[in-house]
This record gives C-alpha cells, structure tokens and sequence, in this order.
C-alpha cells in the first residue's frame, strides 16, 4: 500500500471515530494518563462505606449487576427521573432495594476533585463492584475502563431484563443469555448472593409455599422475621448466604446443596436441573468458583458499553449534563 493510500485510509478512520462509527475499546488502562491515581482513589472510598457498613459492598455490586443488565453498563440506573424519562430506580428490581447511591455520589465528588470531567458514573460502577468484592475477601480482577454514561434510562427494560427473584432456571438462563452470558456464568455470578440481604417480600413466597428442595428448619428460622401477610414486614431483612452474609467465599452453593437458598431463584440452581453438577464444582472448589466469578465479571463489564462520542461524561451521577 503506497504512502497517499496509507493517508487516505488514516483519516477515513479518524473520521470514523470521529462520527462514532468506530468506537473505542475498553482497556484496563484506560485512565493511565488522564486520571492515574483514579483505583487507589476509588478503593479508599469504598473500603471507608463499607468500613461504616459492611452491606454497603453487596449494595454497590449490585448496582453494577442492575445496571450492566439494563442497555449496558452505562451507569442509567444511576439516573434520578427527569421531564423526559422515567428512570430505573423506581422499577420493580430497584424500588426501595436498589441502594448505594450516596455512596457513588461520594466516589464521583472525589474522582471529580482529583480529574474533573474524565471518569465516567459507569466506570465507578464497574471499579466499586471488583473492590467490593476484593475487600469482603473475594477475588480481584483487572476492570476494563472507559465506558460513557448514558444520557436516558428506561423503567420499563428495568422491569423486563433483570431477573426476579420468582425466576425459573431456564428464566435465569434466558436473562443471562440477553446479555451474552453462558449458564455457566449464570451460575458464578449468582454467587454474588454470598453477600448481602434480601427484603422478605422477596422470598416470603418461598418459605410459606414451597415444601420441595425447602430444608424445613431453615424456614421456619426465616418465617421468624418475615410474617405470612403481605404489608407486614415487607422491608425485613435475611441473609442471603446464611452462613457467611458478609464475607464474599463459595458458602452460597454449600447452602444450596443443603436446600437453603434464600430465594426461589437460588434454590433453582440446584433442583435435579442442569445447573446442579456446576454448583457442586462451586461448592467443593473455592479456587475455581473465584476465577470462574473474576472472568464472568469481566464478560459482564463488556455488555454494550458506551465509548467513543457516544454517551457522554456525567458531570453529576443522577442527572444527565
């Protein structure tokens, strides 16, 4: 190819680019040069949220599971709603769960003081989940950065793209598959549950009217704080990993093998399905469930991101510049 073809092809890509036709890729260096302090500055605030409540990590990985299953992980269900668009905060999945949000506003104020205008609400998503999950005693993984923030949310692709906790196991691999995760990543992923609590409106279903694959003690523990009729104790709390709920280790599949998963969505990884055989490889190999967790992480960080001009830098999380 001669010298002027060379040229020509160069500028028709930096046109490109330009239009948003070729976009960027994401890579973990993404900041190296514009905002190079940016990891340490974001693990010193979560491990301070997390240090004043430990919940606090669950709450932020989920954000970034609820935000990465909705359009991509574009940082939407971090928008407050606006004359123009219902956002996600009020959907189904997220209403009066979804939580965590002060604390991103925290991260973005420090991130801003320290590079104004760089970093994206997306980004800081992805980034706190990996160090929540590290800080609770899970594993770590490199983030690929430079995902934009979306300038819209969507209620109703809330309400329809993440799975409740009522989902069958072909439900669950149907939710994953939306967004190109295999049932084996399904599986990993749902083992985030290691953390966290769930409301009782989301499993009082499950301990009143299942009797299958339910170990009877460990409903009638959880009946304790989650009353029969609806409107009574709706925002009651239980662990979702009743034996570690604080520390991010492979228990969860050990408690579904002993038919004590929380939610009816837990249990259906290990019911005579085809999710069984890798919940017992979880539940027996620490190490494998950890590296197969990082990798689906990084699977799930890549669905649609915004780069490139697309989206745009949020200047403030819950609202579009």
């Amino acid at each position: 190819m001669g010298f002027s073809s060379t040229l020509v092809l160069v500028k028709l890509v930096l046109v490109m680019v330009f239009m948003g036709v070729v976009s960027a890729q994401l890579s973990t260096n993404f900041y190296s040069k514009s905002c190079p302090n940016l990891l340490p500055t974001v693990r010193s605030a979560v491990q301070s949220a997390i240090s004043k409540e430990t919940r606090m990590g669950a709450s932020l990985l989920r954000l970034h599971f609820h935000d990465c299953f909705v359009n991509g992980c574009d940082g939407s269900i971090l928008l407050d709603d606006t004359s123009s668009f219902i956002g996600e905060k009020r959907a189904a999945p997220n209403f009066r769960s979804a939580r965590g949000f002060e604390v991103v506003d925290n991260i973005k104020s420090v991130v801003e003081r320290a590079c104004p205008g760089v970093v994206s609400c997306a980004d800081i998503l992805a980034v706190s989940a990996r160090d929540s999950v590290q800080i609770l005693g899970g594993p770590s993984w490199n983030v690929k950065l430079g995902r934009r923030d979306a300038r819209t949310a969507s209620q109703g692709a809330a309400n329809n793209s993440i799975p409740p906790p009522t989902s069958s196991l072909s439900a669950l691999i149907s939710s994953f598959s939306a967004v190109g995760l295999s049932a084996k990543d399904m599986v990993a992923l749902s083992g985030s549950h290691t953390i966290g609590q769930a409301r009782c409106t989301s499993f009082r279903a499950r301990i009143y009217n299942e009797t299958n694959n339910l170990d009877a003690s460990f409903a009638t523990s959880r009946r304790s704080n989650c009353p029969r009729p609806t409107g009574s104790g709706d925002d009651n709390l239980a662990p979702l990993d009743i034996q570690s709920p604080t520390a991010f280790n492979n228990d969860y599949y050990k408690n579904l093998i002993n038919q004590k998963g929380l939610l009816h969505s837990d249990q259906q990884l290990f019911n005579g399905g085809s999710a069984d055989s890798t919940v017992r490889q979880y539940s027996s190999n620490p190490r494998l469930f950890s590296s197969d967790f990082a990798a689906a992480m990084i699977k799930m960080g890549d669905n649609k991101p915004l780069t490139g001009s697309n989206g745009e830098i949020r200047k403030n999380c819950r609202k579009p510049n």
